[in-house]
C-alpha cells in the first residue's frame, strides 16, 4: 500500500532545483494548492480507521497540555512503514507538503493520560519500549472510540493523525533495541545530556534522540520523567549544539563566505565571518512583514530564545555541524525567509533540514565583509523583493564584528 501511495498517488509538482520557480511559483502555486486540497481530502475520506486493529507503531507523541498530567500516544496504523515517520527520507525523496500531510494523516494517535513520573504505568512502560526500538513495533490496539478523520497540526513537532483513547494495548513483536541504546538508557547514573551526546556521536539522529528523551528513557534514576515532545525537540538540538560549540572553539577562524538555499518554502541566507562562534538569526515573512530575531555572543545564551523559539536551535545545530565539518570557527548571521509556499506547519524538522540543505549549496567567497553584506541585500531583493538594509542595521552581531563602526559603512 505505502509503496504505490508514496511513489504514484502523491507525486509533487514543484521542483526545488529551480530556486526562482520554487520561491515565485505564481499562478501555478494556486493550482497546486487546489490539487493538494483535493488529494488530501480524498485520502482522508478513503482511510478507514478502526477501534480495534493490529498494526505497526512508529513513534511516540507526548503532549504538553495539562502538564504534569500529559497525553502519551502511540503513532501507527494497520498499513504503515518507516517512511511515514522519516523526515530525512522525505527530504531525500523530495516529498512536498501534501505528501507529508497525507502520510501523517494516516497515523492514529492512540493515547493515554499519565503523570510525568508514573513509571509504574504499564502503558508507559510499553511506550518506552516502542521509543527505544530501531524499527516499528507490531501491536494490537483496542480503542474506546473510533478515531475521527482529522490532521492535528503542530508548529514545533510533526503533524499527527486522528486521536483516540486507548482501552487495551499489547505488544505482539519484540522491539529491536540497539545494544548501544540499551547500554546508555540502562545507565541510571548517566545524565540525560551525556546520554544524548554519546548516542549522537554514534550516529543516532535527532528524531530518535528526541523520542527516547521524551519517554523518560534518559537521565539519572530519580530525575527521569516524561517530557512533552515539543520541549524534547528543542532540548535535544540545544544539547548537541552546545557540545559542538565547545568543539569548534578549538578550530581556526573561517574565511568570509555565504550560502543560500532552502526547502519547502523556507530559505536561508547564511553569512560566515571570521571569529569566535557567535550567532544571530532573523526570521522574516516577506508577505506579512513579520520579523523575529534572537542572538548569542561568544559567551552563549543564558535564556530561552523566546522570539525564534525552536527554530533558533534547529538552525544553529545545522550551522555548527557545517563548521565542525569544515574544522573552522565563525561568527554567523542567518536570515530565514518564510515564503507563502510554506502554507502549513510541519514541525521544527523543516527548519533543521532546510538549514542543512541550504548549507550544502555552493559557497560564495568574499575578500571583504562589506561586499558579502551587499550580496545578501541583493539576494533578498531579487528573490523575495525584500529590503534587508533596515533589518541588518539592527543586527547585534554585525555591530559586534565591526567593532562598533557605523553600519551604514556596509551600504555606502
Amino acid at each position: 500500500m505505502c509503496g504505490s501511495f508514496t511513489r504514484q498517488i502523491y507525486k509533487e509538482s514543484i521542483s526545488y532545483n529551480n530556486m526562482k520557480e520554487a520561491i515565485h511559483p505564481g499562478k501555478r502555486k494556486i493550482e497546486i494548492r487546489s490539487r493538494i486540497s483535493n488529494d488530501l481530502k480524498t485520502r482522508l475520506l478513503n482511510t478507514k480507521f478502526k477501534k480495534e486493529y493490529q498494526g505497526k507503531e512508529l513513534n511516540i507523541f507526548v503532549g504538553r497540555f495539562g502538564y504534569p498530567q500529559v497525553n502519551v500516544g502511540f503513532l501507527g496504523n494497520e498499513q504503515v512503514d518507516e517512511i511515514f515517520d522519516s523526515p530525512k527520507q522525505w527530504v531525500k525523496q523530495k516529498f512536498g507538503i501534501s505528501t507529508i500531510s497525507a502520510l501523517r494523516s494516516s497515523l492514529i494517535n492512540s493515547r493515554f493520560k499519565t503523570n510525568i513520573k508514573d513509571f509504574k504505568n504499564k502503558l508507559l512502560e510499553q511506550a518506552q519500549e516502542v521509543a527505544l526500538s530501531s524499527n516499528a513495533v507490531d501491536m494490537e490496539i483496542n480503542l474506546e472510540k473510533q478515531p475521527k478523520r482529522i490532521l492535528s497540526l503542530h508548529k514545533h513537532s510533526i503533524p499527527t493523525g486522528p486521536a483516540s483513547t486507548i482501552k487495551n494495548v499489547k505488544i505482539s513483536s519484540n522491539p529491536s533495541i540497539d545494544e548501544k541504546v540499551d547500554y546508555i538508557t540502562s545507565d541510571t547514573d548517566l545524565k540525560a545530556g551525556e546520554g544524548i551526546l554519546t548516542l549522537y556521536k554514534k550516529g543516532f539522529d535527532e528524531l530518535f534522540l528526541t523520542k527516547i528523551l521524551s519517554t523518560g528513557n534518559l537521565g539519572l534514576k530519580y530525575n527521569r520523567k516524561i517530557v512533552p515532545t515539543r520541549w524534547s525537540i528543542t532540548a535535544t538540538d540545544d544539547t548537541i549544539g552546545k557540545q559542538l560549540i565547545t568543539e569548534i572553539s578549538k578550530y581556526p577562524a573561517c574565511d568570509i563566505f555565504s550560502t543560500f538555499g532552502g526547502h519547502l518554502g523556507n530559505f536561508y541566507i547564511t553569512l560566515f565571518f571570521p571569529g569566535e562562534f557567535s550567532y544571530e538569526l532573523f526570521e522574516i515573512e516577506p508577505d506579512s512583514g513579520g520579523v523575529w530575531t534572537d542572538h548569542e555572543t561568544s559567551f552563549g545564551r543564558k535564556t530561552y530564545a523566546s522570539n525564534c523559539v525552536g527554530g533558533y536551535y534547529a538552525n544553529r545545530l545545522a550551522i555548527l555541524e557545517k563548521l565542525k565539518k569544515l574544522k573552522r570557527s565563525a561568527s554567523v548571521l542567518s536570515i530565514r525567509f518564510i515564503t507563502d509556499q510554506y502554507y502549513q506547519p510541519l514541525g521544527v524538522w523543516v527548519v533543521r533540514e532546510a538549514s542543512r540543505k541550504a548549507l550544502t549549496e555552493r559557497e560564495i567567497n568574499f575578500y571583504d565583509k562589506k561586499l558579502m553584506i551587499k550580496y545578501a541585500i541583493g539576494l533578498a531583493k531579487k528573490y523575495f523583493n525584500y529590503d534587508l538594509t533596515e533589518i541588518l542595521s539592527q543586527s547585534k552581531l554585525l555591530k559586534s564584528i565591526t567593532y562598533q563602526k557605523r553600519l551604514n559603512e556596509f551600504f555606502n
